[in-house]
């Protein structure tokens, strides 16, 4: 028996297959991603920074409140459009030239939108600076996806998430810190020294191939045309919609005629032609369709509660932008400690139960803001906005993790592009859907009121007789007028209630959006099974 142990133990040795060692990322490699993921950020919180200070802007240049929407418009129309076609794009160019050179175009002309005097110039320059924005969005999730082995992805994903839900989060924070302490510029000059950083990164890590230029002879040209045409139409329609009262404007029923003809053709042209531009038959794999749907619905809840928040804070508690800020910045420093910890948890759980936890506690956080009243400020929403955050930092990274299981490199920039504009999309939608939800409801909860505000009560009578001895008391000398001016203090008052009960209606519907979310996860397959799987 102990002649024969040695022979065993070899024999037990070689049947055991030996420890697979984790793969192994070079230095380089992790530059390139953090540079890029870097980019990212900066190209989503310069929606958010601008929006944040957009009245001070206003006023600079000499905008109307009307017109000076499309400050914020403009880049938005432009990123929705390039988004898509990027990884076209980079294998045309290369992704170092193609990444570089929108890299230092955004950082150029961060400074130049700072410079700029008049509307038409800022419209132009914010423009051009969404369109090379829009390139680091899903350049950065292109190169996690594929520079990436899949055990490390969920280190990249988490660094994504960051410009995904933190930059959104922090962006008013910052713009309200940087418009009220040193000017609305720096709202752009805040960009320079981490955009310095990141084209050096980028210079750096990224290696030099040889361009494609023969690609765009054989590009899908009817594609890009109608997806751009048609994209563009609907981002100004969900834009400017509200505000021109929607189909009851000529402009708009123009814009949502030319959006849904030029979409409708780009879909039949994608699905027909041999090379397209898009991958659109990645939608039928369970993984990456049930994903598209939650992300279109984070971006909902994502855009439209950053949105909301502001406008409720500023419209009925008269905060200016900085205090504003300051309780947005907790729906975004917590995140910035727990989306690191986000790969950790992917390694000891199911990425399916964190994504569905996160958007538990994103749902319930909307939900606490239902019962608002006339004293809901900053101490209240300390609560709803830290149980936010924690929601929205557990859900990105594993979501885009489980989404994008089992695509072949061939395929990263089509799923890139359409991973990325369907959160986009879905801000833009719940943006526009929030706007005129808030006006509906806020009609008619204002008509409920002023039902039970009658000069035939007793009540309403004992409090205008209050209101107008205020005013004569106060140095008004005409009775009628006093009275006057009682009748229009009631109606202020019934209006802020009927705005407080209409900001809770909004906040009621972010909260059943993502529980819609919720249940498209549930669909999900796990990510090992999803990779196996293969197309479905």
């Amino acid at each position: 028996m102990t002649t024969l142990q040695p022979t065993l133990n070899a024999a037990f040795a070689a049947s055991t297959p030996a420890p697979v060692a984790a793969p192994t990322v070079s230095a380089k490699t992790w530059i390139a991603v953090i540079g890029a993921t870097l980019g990212a950020f900066m190209a989503v919180l310069n929606i958010q920074i601008v929006n944040a200070s957009l009245a001070d802007v206003q006023g600079a240049i000499g905008a109307g409140i009307d017109d000076g929407g499309w400050i914020s418009t403009s880049y938005l129309i432009a990123e929705i459009v390039v988004i898509p076609l990027s990884g076209w794009l980079a294998q045309v160019f290369s992704i170092r030239i193609y990444l570089l050179t929108n890299a230092i175009l955004f950082l150029l002309l961060s400074a130049a939108c700072a410079l700029a005097q008049d509307l038409p110039q800022m419209i132009v320059l914010r423009a051009v600076q969404g369109f090379t924005g829009g390139v680091l969005i899903p350049m950065a999730f292109t190169l996690i996806i594929t520079l990436l082995p899949r055990a490390k992805q969920p280190v990249g994903l988490a660094l994504f998430a960051l410009s995904a839900t933190f930059a959104p989060a922090i962006g008013p924070t910052i713009g309200g810190y940087l418009t009220e302490n040193f000017g609305w510029q720096y709202i752009f000059y805040v960009n320079v020294v981490p955009g310095a950083i990141m084209v050096g990164m980028l210079w750096y890590a990224l290696d030099a191939k040889p361009m494609k230029l023969s690609l765009l002879r054989e590009g899908d040209w009817a594609g890009i045309i109608t997806m751009a045409i048609g994209l563009s139409a609907l981002q100004t329609v969900l834009e400017e919609g509200n505000k021109d009262d929607w189909f009851g404007s000529p402009f708009i029923v123009k814009l949502s005629v030319i959006a849904a003809v030029a979409l409708v053709a780009f879909l039949i042209i994608e699905l027909t032609v041999k090379k397209p531009l898009l991958n659109l038959r990645l939608l039928v794999r369970r993984n990456f369709g049930f994903g598209m749907l939650a992300n279109f619905l984070l971006g909902v809840a994502l855009y439209g509660s950053v949105f909301i928040l502001p406008q409720y804070l500023s419209r009925i508690q008269g905060y200016n932008s900085e205090q504003i800020g300051m309780v947005l910045a907790w729906t975004g420093l917590p995140q910035l400690l727990l989306i690191p910890l986000v790969p950790r948890l992917m390694q000891k759980f199911d990425a399916r139960i964190i994504i569905g936890a996160g958007f538990v506690l994103f749902a319930g956080s909307n939900f606490m803001n239902i019962y608002m009243t006339n004293d809901y400020g900053s101490d209240q929403l300390l609560w709803p906005n830290i149980v936010r955050a924690i929601g929205q930092a557990l859900v990105l990274a594993p979501l885009s993790a489980v989404a994008t299981a089992g695509i072949e490199p061939e395929n990263a920039g089509s799923a890139s592009g359409l991973f990325n504009m369907m959160r986009n999309l879905g801000g833009a939608v719940g943006i526009a859907l929030l706007q005129t939800v808030l006006t509906k409801r806020e009609q008619y909860h204002s008509n409920v009121l002023m039902q039970s505000v009658s000069v035939f009560e007793q009540a309403t009578r004992t409090r205008l007789e209050q209101l107008t001895q205020y005013f004569i008391n106060h140095g008004v000398l005409d009775r009628v007028d006093a009275a006057h001016r009682a009748y229009v203090a009631i109606g202020h008052v019934v209006q802020k209630q009927a705005y407080i009960l209409a900001f809770s209606d909004t906040f009621y519907l972010l909260g059943m959006a993502l529980i819609v979310a919720l249940i498209a996860v549930l669909f999900l397959k796990k990510a090992g099974q999803a990779s196996a799987g293969g197309a479905h």
